[in-house]
């Protein structure tokens, strides 16, 4: 694609976004000056306005991902490609887990291919039963086909651990298929994209979407019906702007080697802390370089596990909110591209934006408790709810109606489904996000990259209660509130969205139990 083609793209969507967000923000104002203004409509409205950009970019890359056609691919030139690594990064695992699945997708690939495992286990027990697992596995492959290495010292985390492989353990390749330890990937999909980087010497990342596999909680089950059909939609729609100059999500990928080793290469911060949230940093280098960072927003294929439960889910968004918020230092580092940088500053945005977000709710409780929406058509109010939620969740709704669309009833279900869960996990999710971020402000957050709980044990109820009891008291008291002062109409309208809060405790216990 065209330079050219590429900027009017990104024009049009720029106008797609503005004129949302000027319908939404006109609708605002028009439904909270009925009846005049209260000071709580008045913090209601700011509040609205500084998540407006967000919403609109939601709601434009939602639209943009419905309405666009993928660019053709490229026909692969004659001629066997160039071998490649399929590397898993390992820190502390359960390798009877990851070893059978690499094998399989070894066996069944097209391309000469090498097993990688570039080890960060600390755990002494459990670095001698990596290299057991390793060893009983390499013995039922060719000889030199597995290649095994564990670093002394874990400096730069995940990002530090594959830069090391590529330096010192890479000879000979010239590709590397980048997987976390819960991914799985399909060997007719990485052949294809191991050919289509073949053929386009400028490629230097070329990043598959992700969809979940293996749920066997209902927690990770309900959470991947609304993910893969939205995450599709949004990264074909990100695509379609963005084009050769896409995110890069840090595994499910492609990775050519040489201008990742030169251009990826990460120093510390000025503060001297590891760059955690490595992969939209050596995106925007490889962008500033001149290289292609491409997404393919396939249907099938690439696989990743979710979270088993809650409380292993909030852990995994206070791990990324850790490395979202370390952006900040690099926001004028001009070896970034433009859009590279842009891209940090809405991954900031998604946390930094939370406690405005969720403070919409307190807000709307007071109001009502002191009367301030009674002059407030309801229908309007109800309607302009109901857009802004439709706004923001726009990916993940077509992707439930294309699903609808291509399965019928049985998907018409599986979003109800998923609604309903997402209506019970949002607000929980929104609160620990603002106490995320009050928590980096404070400076309470230790720096680190803790190994991420893939196993599904169960929760029980003490431990919930001990977690959640913080949601739980501020959704009971915001209902009591509307109970005691407010109008009926209110404590329904705002019944959704306490609804989470008030049964966070028993929706983490039961949510985390076996399919």
């Amino acid at each position: 694609m065209s330079a050219r083609r590429t900027g009017a793209r990104r024009r049009r969507f720029a106008a797609l976004a503005l004129v949302l967000a000027a319908g939404l923000g006109g609708l605002a104002v028009a439904v909270l000056a009925l009846g005049g203004w209260s000071a709580w409509e008045v913090a209601i409205l700011l509040l609205y306005l500084l998540n407006l950009p967000w919403l609109a970019l939601a709601g434009a890359t939602g639209l943009a991902g419905l309405l666009a056609r993928p660019d053709p691919s490229p026909l692969p030139p004659p001629g066997p490609p160039p071998a490649t690594l399929l590397a898993v990064c390992l820190r502390d695992e359960a390798m009877e887990e990851i070893l059978p699945r690499l094998g399989a997708l070894w066996r069944a690939l097209e391309v000469p291919a090498t097993v990688a495992l570039l080890s960060d286990t600390t755990d002494p027990a459990r670095a001698a039963a990596e290299d057991a697992a390793v060893r009983a596995f390499a013995a039922g492959l060719p000889p030199g086909v597995v290649r095994h290495r564990r670093r002394a010292a874990n400096t730069g985390w995940k990002a530090g651990n594959l830069m090391d492989f590529l330096d010192h353990h890479a000879e000979g390749h010239a590709f590397l298929l980048l997987l976390d330890a819960d991914s799985a990937m399909d060997p007719a999909l990485v052949a294809a994209m191991v050919r289509r980087m073949h053929a386009s010497p400028r490629l230097a990342i070329l990043q598959a979407t992700i969809a979940g596999q293996g749920a066997r909680t209902r927690f990770a089950h309900w959470f991947g019906l609304g993910h893969a059909p939205g995450a599709r939609v949004w990264a074909a729609g990100q695509a379609w702007w963005q084009g050769p100059q896409g995110a890069f999500w840090g595994h499910n990928a492609l990775l050519r080697i040489a201008p990742f080793r030169t251009h990826a290469r990460l120093e510390p911060l000025p503060d001297g802390a590891h760059i955690l949230s490595h992969d939209f940093v050596e995106a925007a280098r490889l962008h500033r370089a001149g290289w292609e960072v491409r997404v393919m927003p396939v249907e099938d294929g690439s696989w990743e596990g979710h979270p088993p439960d809650l409380p292993a889910f909030l852990d995994r968004d206070r791990r990324w909110a850790a490395g979202n918020m370390q952006y900040r230092f690099l926001l004028r580092d001009r070896r970034l591209s433009r859009l590279g940088r842009f891209q940090m500053a809405q991954a900031m945005a998604h946390y930094l934006l939370a406690p405005a977000w969720f403070a919409l709710l307190p807000l709307a409780v007071l109001n009502a408790v002191s009367g301030g929406a009674e002059g407030t058509p309801r229908a309007l109010l109800l309607g302009w709810v109901a857009l802004s939620y439709a706004a923001l969740h726009l990916p993940r709704l077509g992707g439930h109606a294309r699903q609808v669309r291509r399965r019928g009833w049985p998907a018409l279900g599986a979003a109800a489904a998923e609604s309903l869960f997402l209506l019970l996990l949002e607000a929980v999710m929104a609160l620990d996000k603002s106490w995320t971020v009050l928590a980096h402000a404070l400076g309470c957050r230790r720096p680190g990259w803790p190994a991420q709980r893939r196993d599904g044990g169960g929760i029980g109820w003490g431990a919930a209660a001990r977690r959640l009891w913080p949601h739980s008291l501020a959704g009971v008291a915001m209902l009591a509130a509307l109970l005691a002062w407010a109008t009926p109409f209110a404590a329904l309208a705002a019944l959704p969205a306490l609804a989470g809060l008030v049964l966070a405790v028993p929706f983490c216990v039961l949510s985390s139990r076996p399919r």
